[in-house]
């Protein structure tokens, strides 16, 4: 009984640490898409760290991208740009493999 309950411990740990490890993917993703979207707004570097911590905090209203998608379509558009979707949903996958490798290296 013991090799098993070592198993499942060990399981639930690497269940644990890839959560983890994709949590932070992700808001390092959001953040670089926020600085990318701050970039095509014309803002400058104080309001682009400002305008990336707010991207990383919307993805916290609902599950999935939707609520970030809605936030960059939302401020763009505001902001007198013509992006559509289909444009940050592109930057969102560009930055999410830019965030995988930059944390990937992070741990060499």
């Amino acid at each position: 009984m013991t090799n098993f309950n070592d198993r499942e411990r060990a399981f639930e740990a690497k269940f644990a640490h890839d959560e983890e490890m994709q949590f932070r993917i992700t808001a390092r993703r959001n953040r670089l898409l926020g600085e990318w979207a701050g970039a095509k707004m014309g803002l400058n570097p104080a309001e682009t760290d400002a305008y990336a911590k707010a991207v990383v905090q919307a993805d916290f209203e609902e599950a999935g991208d939707e609520d970030v998608i809605r936030k960059l379509v939302g401020d763009l558009t505001n902001a007198g740009l013509d992006i559509d979707e289909a444009t940050i949903r592109a930057a969102l996958e560009e930055q999410a493999v830019i965030a995988r490798r930059m944390f990937i290296e992070s741990k060499d």
